[in-house]
């Protein structure tokens, strides 16, 4: 599946954000909105082997799978896979082989 034109154009520039460590494994580049409490979106790249531990969304969650897969407890999501956390869903994400990820987040997750 080829991603929406706007998606490959921001895969295309990758490459040019500003990542920081998030997590062991794990680094966000800020797009858009309040990484301190609020609304956010940002892109998430994770390392192969990498993963978050449990925790649980307070408020909704969407990710956009840009490149390689990542899984939790409800199944495998591969490149061009959305999927949307709710609040009070609970789960653990890991990525064997790496990925990237476009995130909306309406509030941070509370770790478990």
């Amino acid at each position: 599946m080829k991603p929406p034109r706007l998606l490959t154009k921001l895969l295309d520039q990758i490459g040019l954000l500003e990542f920081r460590p998030l997590r062991p494994g794990v680094q966000i580049a800020s797009i858009a909105g309040d990484a301190n409490g609020g609304p956010h979106a940002a892109i998430l790249r994770y390392e192969p082997g990498a993963h978050v531990p449990a925790h649980r969304h307070v408020g909704f969650e969407v990710i956009y799978v840009l490149s390689g897969s990542q899984r939790d407890e409800r199944g495998t999501y591969g490149a061009g896979a959305l999927a949307v956390n709710r609040p009070g869903d609970e789960h653990t994400v890991e990525s064997d082989d790496g990925c990237s990820v476009l995130i909306f987040w309406e509030k941070p997750v509370e770790f478990l």
